[in-house]
């Protein structure tokens, strides 16, 4: 038996789960996550707590066990806590802004870059080099948070570009530094 899997999914005050056909559904206030749930694990709410079962012994339910638990877990820490990614960003000239719902990033290019902020999810500038994407929904913070990243990753030279706050760039010596 999974060991994380047989454990219950506790759920605080203010926070209510229901399961719709094959859907988990999440909801405290006006927020509301949502996951679909794979037939072959079973779900049981009772009172304050979501329980995860499976009905075989194969490795994929065996897996999909304890992944379905820990995603529910973690739909109830993003109500309960939130989530948030801080990004920085490196470089002369290089800077972000918040324009409507889009993020506008100036990184190099002719053009900035602008992408789109999803619902649910909030993107603050207190300074132009960083970046904090905060949300409930751990999948999409993590989302957006890598598509700008990915606009321009840190370069390993200068070191240069869009980086998680806590990511530690492994820097190369080049030519000059050798003679």
């Amino acid at each position: 038996m999974s060991r994380i899997g047989k454990q219950p999914v506790v759920l605080p005050a203010g926070i209510k789960a229901t399961l719709n056909d094959r859907t988990l559904v999440v909801e405290k206030g006006n927020l509301k996550l949502s996951r679909w749930i794979d037939p072959a694990i079973e779900v049981t709410i009772d009172g304050a707590a979501i329980n995860f079962t499976r009905k075989g012994e194969s490795k994929r339910e065996r897996a999909l066990h304890g992944t379905y638990r820990a995603l529910a877990n973690g739909m109830v820490e993003g109500l309960v806590k939130g989530y948030e990614r801080k990004l920085q960003i490196v470089g002369v000239g290089f800077g972000a802004k918040i324009i409507g719902k889009q993020v506008e990033l100036n990184v190099g290019f002719a053009m900035p870059r602008r992408f789109p902020i999803p619902a649910g999810i909030t993107v603050e500038c207190p300074k132009p080099e960083e970046i904090l994407v905060k949300g409930a929904d751990k999948e999409a913070v993590g989302q957006l948070a890598a598509q700008l990243r990915l606009c321009r990753p840190p370069e390993p030279y200068k070191g240069k570009g869009v980086r998680y706050h806590d990511e530690v760039v492994k820097r190369k010596q080049g030519k000059a530094a050798g003679t």
